[in-house]
């Protein structure tokens, strides 16, 4: 069922919904059978909250030695698409997943439609001819009791009659329902005649035009859980209310009895997990797709540079609880830095912004003969001894980055200025002879001598500075582009925010700038063999697939600051 591992899930107590699993399984409750599923409505793509839902139905299975469906939700043709379908089955395999069964809910149409005429019989359904507005009036409200339908009573061969008309698109879209005979004075709203069929003439990405009357998501959910023999149906906190009907049809029905369980949804700071408000952000052009780095979407996530490791390791960390909350970003972006920081390759990149004192610093050894080149070798990762290391090129000239230097340092400052010295990471210690400037007196050049004898792994100078920077061999670098990602919204919650979510956006969570690379990374990015690395002392970057032959572009996963763990020692 499933590739994903994780030991830690061992070692900890069990969730609620475990020990539920576990008494069932102990009293022998479905055989001790487990068997969940994985239901997505393909209208949109899948964000981190469905991850949360994936790793607990097929982390449930895997654990219990059971299977988890995966089925399509595709009642509403007007929103669904098969592009979403294909996304979300490339999703839930990247997150390292895979089903035991793929299903749709247009699978069982006749077998709904079935159903839906057998509650007629029972004189448990009716055909309305309410509008919408009266239908939601009739309901009347929470602490108010509805009011029946006057077409409540309509006699059970005239329901089937209407019903089967509806069928056969004999009525426009709107002018009739089949509603389910429930309780009209019930202090749970979902039971007062909830609507169970509506009309609506629409191509549907399955079943083309063969049927122009559709179930509700309240209807046909419980229903093909049953018809799958669902033991555990697990459902986010908004489905609490919506249990009773859930329970009342598999009981009306005399079907097999799925039962539905709740848990907290996943609530991230800094984004929203509403799909309506994501879609809104794509087809405004406030984002530039489903897969923007900066969207809280698995497809934006993955192009970001979070792995499916790291994304089961944040689900893993957050639990299964009863009650929403609101999780802080921090903890996804310490569950990717942990990951990378033993995993990913360490490599130089000199940043280059927007302005003049942003751009990357020239400096020249000018005691290093003219034309001559050395090969350096550095460790890939200090972490792990078994990645080895790379060639990288040395020469007279290199770009350091602009904040490694001041004219005027303050005390304590480890990193070069006039007269200062500091080692060049894998090369030589150099010392800062002459600072050269244009006539808008903008530094534009430092000239430098070397220590011959302090090359790195063969060091005989005697000399110990405290700073060491990352650097580009002028002659060997290539420029590539890079993404500076940041939180998408500028306040911590914006779907609590009263203002409009549109204009809670973080107009700088996206920064364009140049950088100067070392020619082993674009080497191993045109090869596919390198993809998460870390710019050292800049952060997690990740190759993006807008790169070219020619020029490669990088998105910044995360930066190096462990914010996420200062908070929580503040804590």
């Amino acid at each position: 069922m499933t590739e994903a591992t994780n030991e830690s899930s061992t070692e900890r107590s069990l969730n609620f919904i475990e020990q539920i699993v576990e008494d069932d399984i102990a009293s022998g409750k479905h055989g001790g059978r487990v068997h969940t599923r994985f239901p997505p409505e393909p209208n949109g793509y899948l964000h981190i909250g469905h991850a949360k839902s994936i790793c607990l139905n097929f982390g449930l299975a895997d654990k219990y030695e059971g299977q988890t469906n995966l089925r399509f939700d595709d009642t509403n043709p007007v929103t669904e698409d098969t592009e979403y379908v294909d996304s979300i089955k490339n999703d839930v395999r990247w997150l390292g997943f895979e089903w035991e069964n793929e299903f749709y809910a247009s699978d069982y149409f006749e077998q709904l439609y079935q159903f839906a005429e057998k509650l007629i019989q029972k004189g448990l359904a009716y055909v309305d001819d309410s509008t919408a507005e009266e239908i939601a009036e009739q309901k009347g409200s929470p602490d108010k009791p509805g009011t029946e339908s006057p077409y409540r009573n309509r006699p059970v061969a005239e329901n089937l009659d209407l019903f089967r008309q509806m069928r056969a698109g004999e009525f426009p879209d709107g002018a009739k329902v089949l509603r389910a005979k429930v309780d009209m004075t019930s202090p749970n709203m979902q039971l007062r005649d909830p609507v169970i069929y509506r009309i609506k003439h629409a191509h549907h990405h399955r079943t083309g035009d063969a049927w122009c009357i559709y179930p509700m998501y309240d209807f046909a959910h419980g229903q093909s859980d049953s018809i799958e023999h669902i033991t555990h149906s697990i459902c986010t906190l908004e489905f609490v209310a919506h249990r009773p009907l859930y329970d009342w049809f598999i009981e009306q029905l005399a079907i097999f009895p799925s039962r539905q369980y709740e848990f907290a949804r996943l609530n991230l700071t800094y984004t929203v997990m509403s799909k309506r408000k994501l879609k809104l952000l794509v087809e405004e052009g406030h984002v530039s797709g489903w897969d923007d780095p900066r969207m809280p979407t698995i497809a934006g996530l993955r192009r970001r540079g979070y792995t499916p490791g790291s994304i089961r390791e944040f689900c893993d960390r957050i639990g299964v609880a009863k009650r929403d909350n609101l999780i802080d970003v921090g903890l996804l972006e310490f569950c990717i830095r942990e990951e990378l920081n033993r995993t990913a390759p360490r490599v130089m990149a000199v940043l280059a912004g927007g302005r003049p004192d942003e751009q990357p610093l020239k400096l020249v050894i000018t005691n290093y003969e003219e034309g001559r080149e050395e090969i350096m070798r550095i460790e890939n990762n200090p972490e792990d001894p078994s990645a080895g290391e790379r060639e990288v090129p040395f020469s007279r000239e290199v770009y350091i980055e602009r904040d490694d230097f001041m004219e005027n340092p303050p005390k304590k400052y480890f990193r070069l200025f006039p007269g200062g010295m500091v080692r060049l990471k894998g090369a030589y210690i150099v010392k800062c002879e002459e600072v050269i400037k244009n006539d808008a007196d903008e530094i534009t050049e430092l000239r430098c001598t070397y220590i011959p004898e302090s090359r790195s792994g063969s060091d005989t100078s005697g000399i110990n500075v405290k700073g060491t920077i990352h650097w580009v061999s002028v002659p060997h670098a290539v420029e590539a582009d890079v993404r500076l990602y940041d939180r998408l919204f500028s306040v911590e919650n914006p779907a609590a925010d009263d203002r409009g979510f549109k204009e809670l956006l973080n107009p700088n969570s996206l920064e364009v700038v140049r950088a100067f690379v070392e020619p082993a990374l674009v080497e191993a990015t045109r090869s596919g063999s390198l993809t998460n690395v870390q710019f050292m002392r800049k952060g997690y970057f990740v190759l993006d697939v807008d790169s070219t032959t020619n020029r490669p572009v990088f998105n910044r996963t995360v930066t190096l600051k462990d914010g996420w763990a200062k908070e929580q020692k503040k804590g």
